[in-house]
């Protein structure tokens, strides 16, 4: 398929109901019915459990608040990489966009997609064996089975839809979103009118013997992939109308919403199982299901948590491609990257380049091996830009944006020395996955010296050129 490009800004035609939608939808996903059993097989604590859920909501939403401040000064397309920009310098924008493009988005991608393909193969969709295993020593490095078949199909739909047009793109992601938040509220409700749990599952064991522990803090490793994506319409500031009013709207009443939500379903998962039937359990949402009614309920439900699943890789598929697009219209990437389709106004090869990577790491990673890298790249990441909330507004005291952020300078401080904590945490109890992280971030640093020198012989060129 041949796209023809230009160089035209991208229209702002997102209002204040789908930008919330997009930061629920981004949010609702993979985490809240995978993660759950992994934090319980780390604590083996109910109330200790909650509590981290809680405390995850807490810094998410202390995170939206800051993020809002940030999108009034500087409502654009990119998020992160445009506020690290600006805070830092263009080197740290560019980590920021090097790890969305990897971390932030395209494995995310690929966990949604492969969770998906999961939920419908497990109602008797197909599969079955893997086709066909590349392995290097023993070790499987590729696989191609019916279930990434159905994983890479499901992302080049999502990935055709929203080249196709914003407009379409926000109104399928606008239903999916609903769908999942109805879907959810009747879970909840069945539970609480007519589930057959026990409430004893609820034991009154104190949790402060767990608050500074390594358990709790890598416990939020996973809570934090779970809550991720509160920071999602951030990324499409330039097509969001009103940003001023409408982009801290969104951030902060899209996770309140999911920070409920979440509370809910943990309660949930809870009132079901106990903790050791939940503990390392990947299916909690299907388990609690079979627990609280029959194991029709539980394949029904499986089927709508998947469909659900559409929404966030929907949701991610729609945002990521604006960071790429900004990096390349600042000259730190391909420029390739940073023009529009000339005919459907999107980002075309920045959303295309991201369906490419997300593909492949559907067919060569497993699920688990995404969270932890998934958590500890996000979590270093954020806590970045919020330093650099602080240090613009040391820089310009005089800002009179309409938003400014609650509670400064507490809620900053305390979104930064809890994402240190979990970092720490990360470094000490998961070095692998931590070490894949700094990894990622020094080969970002590798490719902007790569492009810095590409930019500077380009210029050279065209200096040259100019003086003939």
């Amino acid at each position: 398929m041949k796209v023809k490009f230009t160089n035209n800004r991208l229209p702002r035609e997102i209002g204040p109901f789908s930008a919330t939608a997009l930061v629920i939808a981004n949010m609702i996903g993979t985490g809240i019915f995978t993660t759950s059993g992994f934090i319980m097989a780390e604590l083996n604590n109910p109330t200790a459990f909650l509590l981290c859920w809680f405390l995850g909501g807490v810094f998410a939403l202390c995170g939206a608040l800051c993020y809002g401040e940030l999108g009034v000064r500087y409502p654009k397309v990119g998020g992160e990489y445009v506020y690290l920009k600006h805070a830092f310098g263009k080197w740290m924008g560019f980590l920021s966009g090097w790890i969305s493009l990897f971390v932030g988005f395209s494995a995310p991608i690929a966990a949604a997609a492969t969770a998906f393909a999961a939920y419908l193969t497990g109602l008797g969709v197909g599969g079955g064996a893997p086709v066909w295993i590349i392995r290097i020593a023993g070790i499987p490095i590729l696989t191609v089975s019916l279930q990434t078949g159905i994983a890479c199909g499901v992302i080049l739909c999502f990935t055709f839809l929203h080249y196709h047009g914003v407009r379409i793109g926000t109104r399928v992601q606008n239903s999916l979103t609903i769908f999942k938040i109805i879907i959810i509220g009747i879970y909840v409700l069945a539970s609480i009118i007519w589930g057959h749990g026990d409430a004893t599952h609820f034991s009154r064991t104190s949790p402060w013997t767990d608050i500074f522990s390594e358990q709790l803090a890598v416990s939020l490793i996973f809570v934090s992939f779970a809550y991720a994506g509160w920071n999602a319409a951030a990324y499409l500031g330039g097509e969001i109308r009103a940003p001023s009013r409408n982009l801290p709207i969104a951030l902060i009443t899209g996770t309140m919403i999911v920070i409920v939500l979440y509370m809910a379903l943990n309660l949930v998962f809870l009132y079901a199982l106990s903790p050791s039937s939940m503990g390392g359990s990947l299916d909690v949402g299907t388990r609690a299901a079979a627990a609280l009614f029959n194991d029709d309920a539980a394949r029904w439900l499986g089927g709508a948590i998947g469909f659900g699943l559409l929404s966030v890789l929907s949701a991610m598929i729609m945002t990521g491609p604006r960071v790429y697009f900004a990096m390349a219209r600042d000259g730190i990437f391909f420029r390739r990257f940073g023009r529009l389709s000339r005919t459907r106004q999107t980002p075309a090869a920045s959303i295309f380049l991201q369906a490419g990577i997300a593909i492949f790491m559907v067919l060569t990673a497993t699920f688990d091996q995404l969270l932890i890298y998934i958590g500890f790249t996000l979590s270093l990441s954020s806590l970045l830009t919020v330093v650099g909330l602080m240090i613009l507004r040391r820089r310009q005291p005089r800002f009179t944006g309409s938003y400014r952020t609650v509670g400064y300078p507490v809620t900053p401080l305390l979104f930064i020395l809890g994402n240190a904590w979990i970092i720490f945490y990360a470094v000490k109890g998961r070095p692998v996955a931590s070490l894949m992280g700094l990894a990622t971030i020094a080969l970002g640093l590798a490719a902007y010296k790569g492009f810095q020198r590409k930019t500077l012989r380009d210029d050279t060129t065209q200096n040259q050129n100019g003086s003939i």
